[in-house]
Parts: C-alpha cells; structure tokens; sequence
C-alpha cells in the first residue's frame, strides 16, 4: 500500500508506529493566541545571526533576533583568526593573487571534497563581497594579513583587537541604528509547523537563565516568512558529540562557549531537518593545555607556522607538516599521545606574533621565554643533542626554501631560528562541527525527504556541507557572514 505522506506528515497524523525507524514525536500545536509577530526571526547572536537580521531588514521586513544567554555574541565573539577573504586590500598591497577559485580550490582539498559544492561556492564567490560590506558598511577595521594552515596563499584579515567582539560589536551598533531589536535571555524549544510542515513559528522560553532549564515562562512567536536558524554547532554537548565521534568525550575539553550545545539543531530535527556529515567533528591543533578555554597559544601558533617548528618532546624531532589543516596537525598530535611542542625564534616572533599575545601568553605561563635552545631544551625534558639537529635541519630548509621532510611551505621572509626563542605546549581541543543541517545555496534547510523545508533557513555553525571533512582556518567567519546575509535575504523575500 502506498502512502501519501511524508515521514513529517506522518508523525504529525501520530502515524510513527508506520515507520519503524521514526521516533514518536507529538509536534507543537498552533496556539490559540500568538505572543507577538514578526516578518522573520533570527535565533543567534553570533555573525550569521546578526548579519542575517540587517540583511532581512534592509530587505524590507520586520525583525526580531533572540538568543538564549544573557549577552550577545555566541560563539563568535571569541573568535580570533580573521576573515578570510580572495583579493582583499592586504592581498594587493603585498602583492598577493588570489581569487574565489583558488579559495574554493583550497576549501575542496581541505574537505576532502566532501563538501557540498554549490554551498562552497556560495562562500569562496562571496567572501570578497561580504569583507567590503563589513568594511565599508559596518566600519569593521583590519590590521594585518596572516596565513593559515592549509591555504594557498596568506588571505586572511586579522581584526584590529583580535577578537571576534571587532565585528560582533559593530553589527550590534548596525542592528541598534535600524532599530532592530535584540532580545537576550529567549530560549527557541520547538518549532510551529502548519498541517503541510511549513514554519510558521516558534515557541520559546522568555526570561530563561542558562543553564537552568527550569526558569522562564512559554511564549509563541507568530513568524510570517521565515525563521534563520543561526545557533552555532554542538561542541559543548558531550552527550551529541560522542553519539557522532565516541573519541570525544568529556576527557577532551572545547575552545567553545558553553552555549555552544546544539538544541537549535535539535528543535529542526524534530520538524523533519536533514542533516550531513555530522562525523567531522573539528580539533584545534594551536590549544595548550596550560590554559583554559581557546586562549591566547592559538593566534601565537598560527603566526609561527612556516617560521617555527613543531617537535614531539620524547624524540627531539618535528613530526609533522606545521602548516598542514587543523585535521592533519591535530590528529598527528593525538598520535604522538602526548603534548607537543612549538618553538620559534624571537627574531621570527617579533616579525608575525602581536606582542599582546605574546606578553598575555607569558602572563598565564602558557606560552614562554628561553635565552637559550639548551634552556628550552631543559625545561621541556627534551634531549638537548636531537633538538638541536631537528633545528639546525630546519634552519637548512629555510635556508634551501623548502622542506624535504615534510612539505612544510616556508615563507620568503623565514630567518633560521637562533638565540632567544618562544614556545608552548600543545594539545587538541574540540573546536568545530563540519556537520549540522542540510541546506542549499540559498539557504534553505532541505528536510528528510529531501524536500525544501518551507519557512526555515539556517547559516553558520549549525549547517553542514560547506567545509566537507576539514573547516580552514578563517573560512568560518566568511561562511557564517556569507550565508548570514544570504539568510537574511531569502527568508525576507519569501512570501507571508
């Protein structure tokens, strides 16, 4: 017998008993009475969020952003790479080439070309775009360019402080001037549907208290033309993080904010969301495990790439391509089974290591200070003799512009590190979810039956496909923006 249903359909009939693998799921019901109503929500304050907000305005709608914590920013505030972006000022000064192929070149490598091709292009075509308009339009500043394991060419933007507040801050002030309003402490728990599964609201919790699931009281918001899901990834929630990848329990800890734990994705899932690659679950290789949280060793790490050298304190010797992805580096650290080592010449620091990382990572004693390779040597437990052949072998790589041992890219301005040198310790912390919803070029979030899940799109974190296997450094700032405006556009222009 054929049904005419979908698998939602059929949930929503309370036939889950039909399909064996379904779990029974009641969806919420259509109020009586609706809170209040809005053209288009916007569940998130991160970038893809708020960039999603002042698109869908500018696009002509009503708008409302909420989020669950007490101040806004997410995820995002604590970012500290930059945005990665082909063809950037800092690019032509330097005299750099670079396009929106080579990006999603790099993108496709990296990804293992698991990436869903048509949502990587989205952001490799529109990064340059979306680095003028948060330049020119949210006054956002840069201050120096950088390269990133895994890229082609440095590409990267640094913000002006090297955080994440250098963007999140002027969209709050952009959102402020519109008129916007931003209403903190609302926990989104389930979605609205129609009786043909479109969104047509959400309920939420007003007044919550995160973490405690308990406070706050229930409110319905009526939304016209769409709702942009922007509430990041899932690495803070052990429980969903080992279901995917059982090596990543609570014995490893995370770079991200607390409020990184995946309900958002949740709620879509229970409305009939599909989702992909939700496996790849990303490493930070640059976290040390003489700090809490995602630090300050990351933004010294990544400037001492192509520089300094890695080196496994048990043997003396480097192990691994320093500027490979985050997978390769990460996963060849684990390997090891014990921290590693990177150390770089102060002339080679003082050249691409701001000195505000230096001198906060020499505060908290993450990062520090040796006159000498032979006091470092000690102070590490390494044998003084191998240490020094794995430098002096380095030394000669630069001098010779390449690396015979392990395809490492050394840079043109790369001196042989000598006198006084920098280090730290490092070990991976769970940083990235590659995985989440299933959505297209136009932000759309594609059900289980690969369908368009009408009224619900979704940018960021919690999307899967654009990185495949292997997110780069800096691409996800350009991705959450990117696809934070494309959001924001669909979800306006799409009709009550």
């Amino acid at each position: 017998m054929a049904f005419p249903l979908n698998r939602r359909q059929l949930l929503g009939a309370g036939l889950a008993a039909a399909i064996p693998s379904a779990h029974a799921f009641i969806p919420v019901k259509v109020p009586q009475k609706w809170d209040e109503t809005v053209d288009v929500l916007c569940v998130g304050t991160g970038f893809s969020g708020l960039a999603a907000a002042i698109e869908a305005h500018n696009a002509g709608a009503s708008v409302l952003v909420i989020d669950k914590m007490a101040l806004p920013g997410g995820n995002s505030i604590l970012a500290a790479g930059g945005f990665a972006a082909p063809g950037n000022d800092m690019q032509k000064k330097a005299g750099i080439k670079d396009s929106p192929e080579l990006l999603l070149a790099d993108m496709l490598r990296a990804g293992g070309h698991l990436n869903h091709v048509e949502c990587a292009k989205v952001v490799a075509y529109g990064a340059y775009d979306t680095y003028r308009w948060a330049t020119d339009y949210l006054g956002v500043k840069w201050d120096r360019l950088g390269f990133q394991g895994g890229h082609s060419v440095a590409r990267s933007c640094s913000f002006m402080n090297g955080t994440g507040a250098d963007i999140i801050g002027p969209m709050l002030t952009k959102l402020s001037t519109l008129k916007v309003p931003v209403r903190l402490r609302t926990k989104l728990l389930n979605f609205v549907t129609d009786d043909n599964g479109a969104v047509i609201g959400v309920e939420v919790r007003a007044n919550y208290q995160f973490p405690k699931e308990e406070t706050g009281e229930t409110k319905f918001i009526r939304v016209k033309r769409g709702v942009v899901l922007a509430t990041g990834g899932f690495s803070q929630n052990v429980q969903m993080r080992t279901m995917h990848d059982p090596r990543l329990t609570a014995a490893l800890d995370s770079t991200n904010s607390p409020a990184a734990t995946g309900e958002g994705l949740q709620a879509a899932q229970r409305v009939g969301a599909g989702t992909c690659l939700m496996d790849w679950i990303q490493l930070g290789p640059w976290t040390s495990p003489d700090e809490k949280g995602f630090g300050v060793c990351p933004k010294f790490v990544e400037a001492s790439v192509g520089y300094g050298l890695m080196i496994d304190p048990k043997t003396g010797k480097r192990f691994i391509n320093e500027t490979g992805n985050r997978k390769v580096r990460a996963d060849a650290i684990l390997a090891i089974g014990h921290p590693a080592i990177i150390l770089i010449s102060e002339t080679n620091m003082k050249k691409h290591v701001p000195m505000s990382t230096v001198k906060a990572g020499l505060d908290n004693g993450s990062i520090k200070r040796f006159a000498s390779l032979e006091e470092l040597a000690q102070s590490y437990g390494i044998d003084p003799k191998l240490l020094k052949e794995s430098v002096d072998r380095w030394n000669d790589a630069i001098a010779k512009k390449t690396d015979p041992d392990f395809k490492a890219k050394i840079f043109d301005d790369t001196e042989a590190n000598e006198g006084t040198f920098f280090a730290c310790r490092l070990w991976p912390r769970v940083h990235y979810c590659m995985g989440g919803l299933t959505i297209n070029a136009k932000a759309e979030v594609i059900d289980t039956d690969f369908n368009i899940l009408p009224g619900l799109f979704a940018a960021g974190e919690v999307c899967g496909g654009v990185h495949g296997m292997v997110r780069l450094g800096t691409v996800s700032i350009a991705d959450c923006i990117v696809y934070g405006r494309v959001a924001g556009k669909a979800a306006a222009n799409r009709k009550a």
